[in-house]
């Protein structure tokens, strides 16, 4: 199965560079399912990969001044701040045992898998949608639309932080609609943040966990080897067409963790 598990890291760095984000979110299946790790760990290993992943993403729009730095401080701080309170304190305090109904026990690792399909279904609905709308309102203030950025981002420092997902489909459209980024720019700072968040959430709790480096700085090498074969593959094929299928079989991969994981 690790063999299998390799082959999709290479896949999860070609869609994150083939179509600027989606792929991380099929990180901690591929740990789970191919690797074997439980989904605790497999969340600390996904924002290692995570978060250097994203950084080599970063690089090509950085390289052509599509960062906005200042919005990247605005947005992720709140996600920072949010990941680590999350990842220190809230983590540890969700027992091994949550529940148990006639036979059925939902464990600590159950339930992370399971907010996890939940947010997979969530990104899944945003890709198939294959768009980000601006939405403009004559009512809404440019302060009212920071708070509004500083509190998704909070939200996503959460998610991150619990499931050890980038989050660059809740941000990106923040970016858009809220901060009126452009979109190309508003991917690269995207890829800013998520790496910030990433790799901060996992220093935040590395030494809580025992960490298997070698397969780690494997799994990671290869998702990057992805990253620029998709970056390249980029040039050729036009992600966007590609977007909604990738979103139906996110779709498909977040029902069926649901029902192996309640039914089987």
């Amino acid at each position: 199965m690790e063999i299998i598990g390799y082959a999709a890291s290479v896949l999860i760095g070609i869609s994150l560079g083939l179509i600027g984000g989606g792929g991380s979110i099929l990180t901690v299946p591929v740990l789970v399912y191919l690797f074997g790790l439980d989904a605790f760990l497999a969340t600390e290993y996904s924002l290692f990969i995570v978060g250097i992943s994203s950084i080599v993403g970063s690089w090509s729009y950085f390289k052509k001044g599509m960062v906005n730095f200042k919005i990247a401080f605005i947005f992720g701080l709140p996600s920072i701040i949010s990941i680590f309170l999350t990842r220190t304190y809230l983590l540890p305090l969700i027992p091994e045992e949550l529940l148990s109904i006639q036979g059925f026990i939902l464990t600590r690792n159950i339930f992370l898998l399971l907010v996890f399909a939940g947010l997979m279904i969530l990104a899944s609905y945003k890709m198939i949608r294959n768009n980000v709308s601006v939405e403009t309102s004559e009512h809404a203030s440019a302060q009212n639309n920071m708070l509004l950025a500083a509190g998704e981002g909070s939200l996503v420092g959460v998610l991150t932080g619990l499931v050890g997902a980038g989050g660059g489909f809740m941000i990106i459209p923040a970016l858009v609609n809220l901060l009126k980024v452009q979109m190309k720019t508003a991917i690269g700072t995207s890829l800013v943040i998520i790496s910030l968040n990433s790799l901060i959430g996992f220093s935040s709790s590395m030494n809580t966990t025992k960490i298997e480096w070698n397969l780690l700085m494997s799994i990671a090498a290869i998702a990057v080897a992805g990253i620029i074969i998709g970056s390249q593959l980029s040039k050729k094929i036009d992600g966007k067409k590609l977007k909604p299928a990738f979103g139906w079989f996110i779709l498909i991969m977040g029902i069926y963790i649901i029902a192996k994981e309640i039914f089987f």
